[in-house]
């Protein structure tokens, strides 16, 4: 019985669709386009059809009608009405669908040029942030930097102040000594003209002895007819300090320093005689060492000059001694050119009777130093004069030989300068700074008229002591020095 009615239901499954296949193909064949709209309309799924299935048995013959339905047109025209309006809303909806594909593709687009926006976005907001932060450090570093360019600009301006102070201060200090060596100027001349009214005095008395007693021409205190009439004319500005106490007896010459002055008996008054220099002074017969009154032949004029009989055969003049730092050697051109210090301790000679000195004949240097721990040694050179003040007291020097050291012939051809008077190759003045006068280059390699420091090395903000390069250098300050000349 199943099986009956499963045989049942699909035949009546086969009828459903079988029968609008034929409905179809008649429709077809008169040229109607229905077919297809039931084949449209059976894809839409618009028809259905429910399938009552009784649970009971059933009985009996099964009768199938299977004569076509009768056609309705009305139904069919409305059918056909509303597939071509369905038709139509589907071609609208597929306009609406292209046009929204479109905008689709359009919103697809702007989306990927929006996220490719919003990255540009960002790097740009963080390489500003990044900016932002660099130009904040960056003002920070600027407002320091201008802080410190301030502070700069404070501490020079202060600078500038204590520099236009010590200016004024360097002033009133060069007025001050100016003033006072004008006032040494006038007591040293006071005191020549003292001594020169002593000396007349002495010659005057010379003089008379001479006419009572003709025998002896050695005697040292004699003064020749000639010259009695010149000791007037006796220009030399330096003198023996008249104050200081005078030895009782001579050393043994075993202990005298090779710059310290011995006499065998000591004078008060120079050994008198119109000699030329002291080599002339030996010989003459005159072998001691001590002041000695030389008359310059060239210039026709008296000197004093201590001579140096104990030292390298004798007959040496010394032109210039330091030996205790008693004597100020920082001093203007005019005291340089006369010459100043005590003939039996410190002293220089004078420019200008060095000048007049050495043109009576050829002479050679002798510079003697000693340090402080005992040790003398010598340069000398075989040809030593200066050129006239015109041409500032030009050094000309000769071959060296020695043991100290050449030290002076960097300063050979070059003119003398003292702190009023800038002579020198440097662009400043070198007398400012090593505190003397001398024959500076740039600056200089020895500096004998300098600051005389006692113990040796010294400590100063410039190379100002008394020193000689080669020997101990720049910073050693030498015990004693001695510049001596002698004819060749």
């Amino acid at each position: 019985m199943e099986r009956t009615l499963t045989i049942r239901l699909v035949l009546i499954l086969t009828l459903c669709i079988t029968l609008p296949e034929a409905g179809g193909q008649r429709q077809e064949a008169n040229g109607d386009s229905k077919p297809l709209l039931r084949s449209s309309d059976t894809k839409t799924g618009r028809c259905s059809y429910t399938f009552i299935v009784p649970q009971q048995k059933l009985t009996g013959a099964l009768c199938l009608n299977t004569q076509p339905a009768p056609t309705n047109h009305s139904e069919v025209a409305a059918l056909r009405g509303e597939l071509k309006r369905q038709q139509e809303q589907l071609e609208r909806l597929r306009g609406q669908l292209e046009q929204e594909g479109t905008l689709a593709i359009e919103v697809r687009a702007l989306r990927k040029e929006s996220n490719s926006l919003n990255s540009r976005i960002s790097q740009l907001y963080a390489q500003l942030l990044h900016e932002v932060v660099q130009k904040k450090d960056q003002a920070l570093e600027q407002q320091r930097v201008e802080n410190l360019l301030l502070n700069a600009t404070t501490l020079a301006l202060q600078v500038s102040s204590n520099y236009r102070e010590l200016e004024k201060k360097y002033g009133l200090l060069t007025s001050t000594m100016s003033s006072q060596n004008q006032l040494i100027v006038r007591l040293e001349k006071q005191c020549h003209r003292i001594v020169r009214k002593e000396w007349e005095c002495c010659t005057l008395c010379v003089c008379r002895s001479l006419q009572v007693t003709t025998e002896s021409t050695r005697i040292r205190s004699n003064v020749h007819p000639t010259y009695s009439s010149d000791a007037n004319q006796m220009t030399n500005d330096v003198q023996r300090d008249q104050s200081a106490p005078l030895p009782q007896q001579e050393k043994p010459a075993g202990v005298n320093s090779l710059l310290t002055p011995t006499t065998s008996s000591p004078t008060d008054t120079p050994l008198v005689r119109p000699w030329r220099d002291c080599q002339h002074v030996l010989e003459s017969g005159e072998t001691t060492s001590g002041i000695y009154l030389l008359h310059l032949q060239n210039a026709n004029r008296l000197l004093q000059a201590w001579c140096e009989q104990s030292q390298a055969q004798g007959g040496w003049t010394v032109i210039q001694r330091r030996q205790d730092g008693s004597v100020n050697f920082f001093r203007t051109w005019e005291q340089y050119k006369q010459g100043f210090g005590n003939l039996d301790g410190e002293y220089w000679l004078g420019l200008e009777h060095l000048y007049w000195l050495t043109k009576q004949t050829s002479y050679k240097l002798r510079v003697s130093l000693e340090d402080w721990q005992g040790r003398v040694v010598y340069a000398e050179y075989d040809s030593f004069y200066l050129e006239p003040e015109s041409d500032w007291y030009r050094l000309r020097l000769g071959q060296y030989h020695g043991n100290a050291g050449d030290s002076l012939s960097w300063h050979n051809n070059k003119a003398f300068t003292t702190l009023d008077r800038d002579k020198d190759s440097y662009t400043g003045n070198c007398a400012h700074y090593q505190k003397g006068g001398w024959w500076y280059h740039m600056c200089a390699h020895s500096n004998l008229n300098g600051v005389w420091y006692r113990g040796g090395h010294y400590r100063s903000r410039y190379q100002d002591g008394v020193y000689w390069a080669e020997f101990h250098g720049g910073s050693y300050s030498l015990k004693r020095v001695a510049l001596m000349i002698k004819p060749t």
